[in-house]
């Protein structure tokens, strides 16, 4: 087998070969060790930065987890609706560790004390909101509970009784738990008109007067974001519609939406409470028929956020898990003197009325079924001259509530302001406060294949029952009341109640 020779150095060298060696390799092997050294360092470096990114994602990934646990519980134990045959659909099961760690909630809970160790810890800003959540979560459960058809909770301004609530007790508590505990910030950001401003007198003026409302600050609102429990973005798609659309003009209404898209860059750029929740305890309002599209320019605002919209559609996306139906009221003036209230229902002469527009199908097949085709059910395109529209409500038993382009319709409220009972003619249309209001016990809910059979299906609505549903709409009408300034329980309180619920069923 071959063998490299082994190398001899010539006997004169020898001496000078150890010092040559000494004096060149030593140095050597110091820098390759240096190298090897400083080698794995430097990719260290790309490897942290590259685990940087990875954790950040990882963060992401895991709030977009928390989201789907919390989908997940509002699907086991679903909404916190007011409902006396299911007062267990308030979940029983604590959030872990929670109610027990803040049963003092000292200082606001900024801080607990154990009592076994004695250590004092502090905890954050969404740990000390989610333990005053969870004590009001509690309370409400408790009250869930007494399926008593009146409030046992004392009231000095007015105490929530009969059929025409889910839970009265239950509804009563969260009210007033509510006024105690919920705090809104409004952002800043924005110029007027678009901002912090809205119409106050038409058929959008619940949004206008919302937003006015809560501009002036009088009630729930806080200037400090970290007391928040929600957080409003105070724009006006209304206003939007009025300043940027262009009738006929290209991407006119994807102007409108970028504009919404571009505020929410600048608050979360400013602030950190929207990429915190990813927008889930942030919440918008409109009473426009795009309001819905303009969230989809966000998938975040659409997905995520309370959305507090008139055009409740559940077919287009509304989700009453976490969006508000908000009432389409259109007035006039600025108070509703005049507007309220009727002739007692031995004077009503009219079974059943209705005077509108042709706008959409619903409203195509009323008026193909029912106008000048009967007596009793008067429906109009437009209404005989000398006739007034309000006197025409309060001289009827039963107020024809059909759709129109939207699912939203006015003549709602119109109906409940005149003490006629609603009849509500929609598909996939979500009424106002129904997770407190029972609905079937003051109005009447026809199919739109039914439109033919209206009359007959009023007609086998006994007088004893009609009367117990015109009384109950004289009950219901203080929610549906706007009042300048807000009274309590009116339909200001009643909307930040309807955001109260949904910030309750979530946790951040």
């Amino acid at each position: 087998m071959w063998c490299p020779k082994k190398l001899q150095l010539p006997s004169c060298l020898s001496s000078f070969s150890y010092t040559l060696a000494f004096l060149i390799f030593i140095p050597l092997v110091l820098v390759l060790v240096l190298v090897c050294t400083l080698g794995p360092q430097s990719s260290y470096v790309l490897s942290f930065s590259s685990s940087s990114w990875t954790w950040r994602s990882v963060g992401l990934l895991r709030s977009l987890t928390s989201y789907e646990e919390r989908d997940q519980h509002l699907q086991e134990v679903g909404l916190l609706t007011f409902n006396n045959s299911a007062k267990d659909s308030f979940s029983n099961r604590p959030l872990e560790g929670v109610e027990d760690t803040w049963k003092d909630e000292m200082n606001e809970g900024e801080k607990h004390r154990d009592e076994t160790t004695g250590i004092v810890k502090r905890y954050n800003r969404l740990e000390r909101v989610e333990a005053i959540l969870a004590k009001a979560r509690s309370s409400i459960r408790e009250a869930a509970r007494n399926g008593s058809m009146i409030s046992n909770h004392k009231d000095p301004d007015y105490v929530p009784q009969g059929p025409i609530y889910r839970n009265t007790n239950a509804f009563h508590r969260s009210y007033l738990e509510m006024e105690k505990k919920f705090k809104i910030y409004v952002y800043e950001e924005g110029e007027l008109p678009i901002f912090h401003n809205g119409p106050c007198r038409s058929i959008y003026s619940t949004e206008g007067r919302f937003i006015y409302e809560m501009e002036k600050g009088n009630m729930y609102r806080t200037k400090n974001p970290d007391e928040a429990l929600v957080y409003f973005l105070p724009f006006s798609v209304v206003v939007m519609v009025r300043y940027l659309y262009v009738s006929g003009g290209p991407d006119s209404r994807h102007v409108i939406g970028r504009t919404v898209a571009d505020y929410i860059h600048v608050i979360s750029s400013r602030h950190s409470f929207w990429n915190t929740s990813l927008g889930a305890d942030h919440f918008m309002l409109s009473c426009h028929d795009w309001g819905p599209h303009t969230t989809s320019y966000v998938p975040h605002l659409f997905n995520n956020s309370i959305r507090v919209l008139c055009n409740a559609n559940t077919t287009e996306g509304f989700n009453p898990q976490k969006d508000v139906s908000l009432p389409e009221i259109n007035l006039k003036t600025d108070d509703t003197i005049g507007i309220i209230g009727g002739p007692s229902p031995s004077r009503r002469s009219i079974l059943a009325f209705f005077a509108g527009g042709l706008h959409g199908a619903i409203r195509n097949n009323l008026m193909q079924q029912w106008k000048g085709k009967d007596q009793d059910v008067l429906v109009y395109e437009e209404l005989p001259s000398g006739e007034s529209y309000e006197s025409m409500l309060k001289n009827s038993k039963f107020c024809l509530c059909p759709s129109g382009y939207e699912v939203a319709s006015p003549r709602v409220v119109e109906a409940i302001y005149a003490e006629c009972v609603p009849v509500l003619i929609s598909d996939g249309y979500v009424p106002p406060f129904s997770d407190v209001l029972n609905w079937n016990a003051f109005s009447v809910k026809v199919a739109v294949e039914d439109i033919p059979n209206i009359k007959k299906i009023l007609m086998s609505i006994s007088q004893t029952q009609y009367l117990r549903m015109q009384r109950r709409v004289k009950q219901v009408q203080r929610h549906f009341v706007m009042n300048g300034p807000p009274k309590r329980f009116d339909l200001f309180h009643m909307i930040v109640h309807s955001i109260w619920l949904r910030r309750l069923n979530m946790r951040v």
